[in-house]
């Protein structure tokens, strides 16, 4: 705790009386850490005794003189090791006198009133409507390899006290803006939750998805804050909207002036909605309550595929399904693991309910269903688009070749010539991405995307009259998807200032 260590450092200018009364009131009258690290630092004196009662008068909101049980009874260090222990540090289980006294002091926060709060089986996870789940006690229940109450409760637990530390920062009255603005100081600066370096994610993603991981690692991907987030949210009495999006997660606070966003990989900041839509992604997917359960589960089978293990991704893609049922992306990702482990009638059922569509939040179709169905494809081939790449050349390198002997045999393989020409892109080899491009473009010209970089890199090699061509393509396409992305309006403006559009 780096408070104490503040502490250390000046306690031995502070040995007598006078001086110990004026470290304790130069504490911040609203920091449970602080009062909590005084007073392990000066238990036997009468300020730490002070700190202990003031640590627990702002946890329990001035429920304090309700509890029979003598503080110093209870091991006080142990209850607050919940949320500022280190992450290198063992974990902490409370026994059950600790775990009731939290409850009861807890017992006003604001997800107390929903109907999912007491729910003890994932059965009856599934029967609640999204809008009375609490989002803790579902994940912790289907996230444990058994419905562990006991276990379950710990994680409350620490979750409870988070909450109550934000609550100190505000009054009874204080606005949603001000809980957003207590939320984002607690979580991001005094708790230090941070996105994980690329190289742990990519492997372990499901790590720093899972709640109980996220709580002890303080450490997590875009979806495990953010469930963080709507946990500690809930019990504020806070409504979010949940915003999906293509691989990504963050929350919004839809106000009566303006949208605010909450980008929990970047402290909280708000980034404007314009800045999620890419050229083939035209709406933001709103989600669920229930649906952000689901797709935990898809992080967590991605790991297993990535492993190989295309059985266990499947079983995760099912428990996805009872969340998601109708969600296309899952369906095809599904598809593809049945596909991957030899049960190709399930997986090209499943595919051809997919089938040329394109998902609603997009600007072109999905070409891997209809490419293998029309056997321009073969299971091999699939596993190839989807292979991992690191931060490393070799890894590039490796995946590149794997596509070009893919292409030999399937030359028609749309989505493998688009990873072909994202290698190259990777390698800055923008001749060869544009060569790969092209042959995507003489397939297939309803591609938005291929469109908007070949744009770009006609762009490079200065022939206008390419760029517009690519350019007026790109522009059909989303507008025919009612779609007018930022970054092609910006491309025009280049274009223009560069040369005027000679069509």
């Amino acid at each position: 705790m780096k408070i104490l260590v503040f502490f250390f450092l000046i306690s031995g200018f502070y040995g007598h009386t006078n001086q110990l009364k004026a470290l304790y009131n130069s504490l911040d009258p609203k920091s449970v850490m602080q009062h909590v690290a005084f007073y392990e630092l000066y238990p036997d004196s009468k300020e730490g005794q002070a700190a202990l009662k003031r640590a627990w008068q702002l946890l329990s909101q001035g429920t304090l003189h309700q509890q029979n049980t003598p503080l110093t009874n209870l091991d006080l260090k142990e209850i607050i090791s919940l949320i500022t222990r280190q992450s290198f540090e063992p974990n902490v289980m409370l026994n059950q006198e600790q775990l009731q006294l939290i409850q009861a002091i807890a017992h006003n926060l604001a997800n107390r009133k929903k109907k999912g709060v007491s729910l003890t089986c994932k059965e009856d996870v599934l029967k609640t409507p999204s809008e009375e789940i609490d989002l803790a006690r579902a994940l912790l229940l289907f996230q444990s390899d058994r419905e562990n109450l006991e276990y379950i409760k710990q994680y409350e637990t620490m979750l409870d006290l988070m909450a109550l530390q934000v609550l100190t920062r505000l009054s009874p009255d204080s606005s949603d803006l001000e809980k957003i603005r207590a939320l984002n100081d607690f979580i991001f600066q005094q708790m230090q939750f941070r996105f994980p370096p690329h190289s742990l994610h990519a492997q372990d993603i499901d790590l720093y998805t899972f709640l109980p991981s996220v709580l002890d690692n303080r450490q997590g991907v875009c979806l495990g804050v953010s469930i963080l987030y709507l946990c500690l949210a809930q019990r504020l009495d806070l409504y979010l909207d949940i915003i999906t999006p293509p691989g990504h997660i963050y929350l919004s606070y839809p106000d009566k002036e303006r949208v605010i966003n909450i980008e929990t990989t970047s402290r909280g900041i708000d980034l404007p909605s314009e800045d999620y839509l890419g050229i083939n992604n035209r709406i933001l997917q709103k989600r669920t309550i229930k649906e952000v359960i689901g797709l935990a589960f898809i992080n967590q089978a991605s790991v297993f595929w990535q492993k190989d293990d295309y059985q266990q991704a499947i079983n995760l893609y099912k428990k996805a399904q009872l969340f998601l049922p109708q969600d296309p992306l899952l369906k095809m990702f599904l598809g593809i693991n049945y596909l991957l482990i030899g049960e190709k009638a399930q997986g090209k059922k499943i595919l051809q309910e997919i089938r040329n569509l394109t998902f609603e939040e997009s600007v072109s179709a999905e070409t891997i269903p209809e490419d293998y169905l029309k056997k321009r494809i073969d299971e091999e081939g699939i596993r190839a688009v989807f292979l991992n790449v690191d931060e490393t050349r070799d890894s590039i390198i490796r995946k590149q070749k794997t596509l070009k002997e893919v292409l030999k045999r399937f030359p028609k393989y749309r989505a493998g010539i688009f990873q072909l020409a994202t290698t190259w892109l990777q390698l800055n080899r923008s001749m060869e991405a544009m060569q790969t491009l092209e042959t995507y473009y003489a397939l297939d010209p309803t591609n938005a995307t291929v469109a908007y970089y070949l744009t770009i890199l006609s762009l490079q090699r200065l022939d206008f009259n390419q760029a517009w061509k690519y350019w007026h393509q790109a522009n059909r396409l989303t507008l025919e998807r009612n779609h007018r992305p930022k970054v092609l309006k910006e491309l025009h403006v280049h274009l223009k200032r560069l040369c005027p559009d000679p069509l």
